[in-house]
């Protein structure tokens, strides 16, 4: 079987497999006839082949599947007793609470939710729950809705722990076996009863946030004595809902690691801004902002909520500030880590982004400006994320963000009463 190493706690389709590699594998448990076996997403009547059956077209990506077909998978083995931390830094007094009540979490098997602000340290906090468990044999997986995380991820926990580590996103190499994986949450439809623990980061985000055939995803591929945390910034109701009824235990971090509160966005009126765009020119309060801020020498990220708007915005900012190195990057950029990399390394002074760059990256001493933050496709919890961008070092821990918008709505006036909520959480007036 050691041949068959990388297929444990794996999920397979029928031609996924050889003749004589089924015969090893067990036949995944059919629960309901009406509903796909590895997604749950139920069978439509368009997806019917000639002979009767259907096929699922929600996770078809991964390999068809039909319900006229079983399902395989490998059980899940455990892994020698190791050492694995590597990580020698030091957590505050707030994140060891934390840190501490997660493993006792594991230990008696008790789902949580670390609800912590931006820039709380919340990777660090993870960091002994996830040795207790690889350092006992067995297997853990963090997992994210988005790419860009998952590679942030991946670099710090390289350097950070001692065993291989699996990084599994749609782009990636092929999966090897390892008791710690790193990948985004489509991923988790590959395993069966895979992980001890399962960390599910950013669950606000899209495409896990309030996603049934993900929950799914997450339930299947954890162990059924398996443990699960959840961490967040911005919470779900899904969520909520299960902390209220006691099913998920909460555990608070209102406090950044470097013991600032976190910044409270200013609203900025700003008219018009895809007219004046349109003629080549940025909008007058818009420039002075800019003007003012580029004097300081600190980065400045500037967010728009659409593709044809940052690039018409960073064209614009080309011609009006020739001295400045400016980018944009968006979902379609192909070369963008290449770009985040050049903008962390102060290569790049201005970076224009959509809500790619919302969560999971970290730019020393930014300063963050959101222009049309009353645009449809800003969420209160995307607006809370790109604040959270500012004042992440503890070489500057405060920093300037701007909401440029045309008239307010729910969405900011919520994202600044929560981060407000926060603040008095933690004991900041």
């Amino acid at each position: 079987m050691d041949d068959l190493q990388d297929y444990y706690g794996r999920l397979f389709t029928k031609y996924q497999l050889t003749e004589a590699q089924r015969q090893l594998a067990r036949v995944l448990p059919l629960r309901d006839k009406r509903a796909c076996p590895r997604c749950a997403s139920p069978y439509e009547e368009e997806n019917q082949l000639p002979n009767g059956s259907f096929y699922c077209r929600e996770c078809i990506l991964l390999g068809r599947v039909r319900s006229d077909q079983e399902l395989y998978y490998f059980p899940q083995e455990d892994f020698p007793r190791q050492q694995s931390l590597n990580w020698q830094g030091q957590l505050t007094p707030f994140q060891d609470q934390i840190s501490q009540a997660l493993c006792q979490a594991v230990d008696e098997k008790r789902p949580s939710l670390v609800h912590a602000v931006t820039g709380a340290g919340k990777t660090e906090i993870i960091y002994a729950v996830v040795a207790k468990v690889l350092d006992r044999g067995g297997t853990v997986c963090i997992a994210t809705p988005r790419i860009d995380v998952c590679i942030e991820l991946h670099k710090r926990l390289v350097q950070d722990f001692n065993c291989p580590i699996a990084l599994l996103h749609g782009e990636s190499e092929a999966y090897f076996r390892t008791p710690l994986v790193i990948a985004t949450t489509h991923q988790l439809l590959k395993f069966y009863r895979a992980f001890d623990l399962l960390i599910i980061d950013e669950v606000d985000a899209f495409p896990y946030a309030d996603n049934p055939m993900l929950y799914h995803a997450v339930d299947q591929s954890t162990k059924d004595d398996g443990f699960q945390l959840f961490l967040t910034a911005t919470s779900t109701e899904e969520l909520d809902k299960k902390v209220k009824v006691g099913r998920l235990q909460r555990l608070s971090l209102p406090r950044r690691f470097h013991g600032n509160p976190l910044v409270v966005p200013r609203k900025v009126w700003l008219q018009g801004l895809n007219k004046k765009l349109e003629k080549d020119q940025l909008p007058k309060s818009l420039e002075r902002y800019i003007i003012r801020q580029r004097q300081t020498g600190f980065p400045l990220l500037l967010f728009a909520p659409e593709i044809k708007t940052g690039q018409k915005l960073t064209s614009v900012l080309e011609k009006r500030f020739p001295d400045e190195i400016i980018s944009f990057v968006s979902s379609q950029t192909e070369n963008r880590l290449d770009i985040v990399e050049g903008f962390r390394n102060k290569d790049i002074t201005i970076l224009v982004s959509t809500t790619i760059l919302e969560r999971g990256v970290t730019f020393p001493c930014v300063d963050v400006m959101v222009v049309q933050a009353n645009h449809r496709l800003y969420t209160s919890s995307s607006l809370v994320q790109i604040g959270g961008r500012v004042g992440r070092s503890m070489e500057r821990p405060t920093g300037d963000l701007l909401f440029f918008m045309e008239g307010s709505n729910r969405a900011i006036e919520k994202a600044i009463a929560e981060i407000k909520t926060m603040n008095q959480e933690a004991g900041y007036d």
